[in-house]
């Protein structure tokens, strides 16, 4: 089987349609729960590419910042972007201590998005199940979603990647439009079953294509983060 590689996607594409002054005050003014339309967009492209800069440095080595120290901010970065973007749709972004995990929002409460032990690749993950998650899904614990854990039987990893391949697809698109790399979670290290023969990592991948070249059937949700990533991360896509 060929090796996929995610980051041959023509996501400069996909950036240079959605920053079209046509295209972009649709995508960030679509629905009156979004507060794109207030955010400090400079602020938030200065604040990544500051980021970026220190993490180049670090890597060669000219600074003692640390990987683990660069990723923490970036995440800090992510969720005040998400937070102050999505504010008025009562949801929060939450680093999680363990496993993510959704809580739809209370009386007293908004939503909260938890991602696992404070990984920024795990925070795009759940972001993605998030737009993709309809107005009830988002009313349910963890959205609904039938899961079950590492260690799954053919017949349920089957089932699992059916459902994960738009979800995955859209958390590839958020990572390239970050100008992070990106690779499948098939999520299930202890299979005890040949799992070569599997489509998933293609099936992905060409669903991500598929919402490159037809971004307007994209989530409204993703469609607009894209956007406003599009925007601020700009500088960091490969063209």
């Amino acid at each position: 089987m060929s090796v996929i590689h995610f980051s041959k996607l023509p996501l400069f594409k996909l950036a240079d349609h959605l920053t079209q002054p046509v295209v972009a005050p649709l995508s960030l003014s679509h629905s009156p729960e979004c507060s794109a339309t207030s955010l400090d967009l400079q602020a938030f492209r200065q604040q990544w590419q500051q980021l970026q800069q220190l993490a180049s440095n670090d890597h060669n080595e000219s600074t003692p910042s640390s990987a683990e120290s660069i990723e923490a901010l970036e995440v800090d970065w992510l969720i005040d972007l998400f937070n102050n973007l999505f504010s008025a749709q009562n949801v929060r972004l939450v680093r999680g201590e363990s496993e993510p995990e959704y809580f739809p929002a209370t009386k007293t409460a908004p939503a909260r998005i938890e991602f696992a032990h404070g990984f920024f690749q795990s925070a795009l993950h759940e972001i993605s199940h998030w737009s993709l998650a309809g107005k009830h899904r988002r009313t349910l614990p963890d959205f609904g979603y039938w899961y079950a854990p590492d260690g799954r039987t053919e017949a349920q990893q089957q089932a699992f990647e059916q459902v994960a391949i738009k979800p995955q697809a859209i958390e590839c698109l958020l990572s390239l439009m970050c100008g992070r790399n990106f690779r499948v979670s098939q999520d299930n290290l202890h299979a005890d079953f040949d799992t070569s023969q599997s489509t998933f990592e293609k099936d992905v991948y060409n669903q991500a294509k598929l919402y490159i070249d037809t971004p307007q059937n994209l989530p409204t949700d993703a469609k607009t983060l894209l956007t406003v990533l599009a925007f601020v991360c700009h500088d960091t896509i490969d063209s």
